[in-house]
């Protein structure tokens, strides 16, 4: 889910626009340079990112894109749907909802069922093989009347991991968020608070931490998992600055993607928050994915942001985009 400055009730940190490695303090590695239009190359700290190219455009407002098998899927709050998309760029309509899809997030359960997020109803949907949606689980005794979920992480042991925003979003009165935990026998219960707006989570291919995007917090926020899914005490796995995470994904080398919208950029940081690789854009960067045949191919989720109010205008300025990268995805989602 977006959080851009525009829209916050609280600003923890003064944002100004796009920051380069250098303003940050970093001074190890080669110069970041300026970024080219959309489509050149960009040389960022040492590493080429290979050129972008555009995939899918014409998307009312995309979101949460995920690599499943063998194709991209991403949910269109706009438009209420949930595609996928091959490798040539075809985009076929999975599933339709009739419920205010601002957020809607996907995953899986490990038979492969897809699960579509019904933020505002308090409820996760399955879909069934028939292709209707049921009722998964109920989330509404979790949280507060009117706190929407937002983003969904399912792990190798099916655990599914959902996190809600603590307040009403967008216009209400800022206060922190959760994680609850929805284990595969059907209990659910809280197992992090004191979030500061969470959004993309990822979960490492052992299954041993989770990582939070804290979008207010401008961090990426870690957590060890317990034999039975609880969550440890947090630790900062990333300070990331005036960066403003949104979606994540992991990588093979332990690294995480984040994207951003504010700073309409892709930004690949090592615990610690060393910024290795930064993708700049034309328009705010939602959410990001890693996929294709080896997992090195980075999907980006950007549209340009103008408010709640206009995500179902006509302009459909969403696109899907995508650059090789030098390390493959890893984890989950």
């Amino acid at each position: 889910m977006t959080s851009s400055r525009r829209m916050l009730t609280r600003q923890p940190k003064r944002f100004t626009g796009p920051v380069s490695a250098e303003r940050r303090g970093e001074t190890t590695g080669a110069p970041v340079n300026q970024p080219e239009p959309l489509g050149g190359r960009r040389c960022i700290r040492g590493h080429v990112v290979a050129e972008v190219q555009h995939l899918l455009d014409g998307l009312s407002f995309g979101e949460s894109l995920r690599w499943h098998q063998d194709r991209l899927w991403l949910a269109d709050w706009g438009a209420q749907e949930v595609m996928a998309v091959d490798r040539a760029g075809r985009p076929e309509v999975m599933a339709r909802v009739d419920f205010p899809a601002f957020p809607m997030c996907i995953d899986w359960l490990p038979d492969g069922r897809l699960l579509i997020v019904a933020a505002r109803d308090g409820r996760l949907l399955r879909q069934e093989p028939d292709g209707s949606l049921v009722t998964h689980a109920d989330l509404r005794g979790l949280a507060e009347p009117g706190h929407p979920w937002n983003e969904i992480v399912v792990d190798g042991r099916g655990n599914a991991y959902l996190n809600n925003q603590g307040s009403d979003f967008p216009g209400g009165h800022f206060a922190p968020g959760m994680i609850a935990l929805l284990t595969p026998d059907g209990s659910a219960r809280p197992v992090a608070d004191g979030i500061a707006f969470p959004n993309g989570m990822a979960i490492t291919p052992d299954n041993s931490t989770l990582i939070v995007a804290e979008s207010y917090g401008q961090k990426l926020t870690a957590f060890q998992i317990a034999a039975d899914g609880s969550l440890s005490e947090p630790w900062s796995w990333a300070d990331l600055g005036d960066g403003v995470p949104d979606g994540i994904c992991l990588d093979a080398e332990g690294a995480i993607w984040y994207a951003d919208v504010p700073n309409q950029q892709c930004v690949r940081v090592r615990e610690g928050g060393q910024v290795l690789q930064t993708v700049h854009l034309d328009r705010g960067c939602f959410s990001c994915a890693l996929g294709g045949t080896d997992r090195t191919t980075l999907f980006m989720m950007a549209t340009q942001w103008r408010g709640t109010d206009r995500m179902t205008d006509t302009l459909r300025t969403g696109q899907v985009l995508t650059a090789r990268v030098p390390a493959a995805g890893a984890g989950w989602p």
